[in-house]
């Protein structure tokens, strides 16, 4: 079996956590950011948990991510 590629534009922007997860940046955190509370720009700042519906096919793009 040839070796599989990693997509790395996938790679530079998910991460896998020790259980297997996916984690993701969140969205409305590049610009714009004037009128935003500084709450909620804490919280944008924030790693998220990638759908597990979605999962699959980031994992299909890491197929060494673990």
């Amino acid at each position: 079996m040839p070796k599989l590629k990693t997509r790395r534009a996938a790679a530079k922007r998910f991460k896998v956590t020790g259980t297997g997860k996916f984690m993701r940046r969140r969205a409305f955190h590049n610009h714009l950011l004037d009128h935003k509370s500084p709450k909620r720009k804490r919280y944008l700042g924030t790693m998220a948990v990638v759908d597990e519906r979605d999962a699959d096919n980031v994992s299909r793009m890491l197929p060494y991510a673990g």
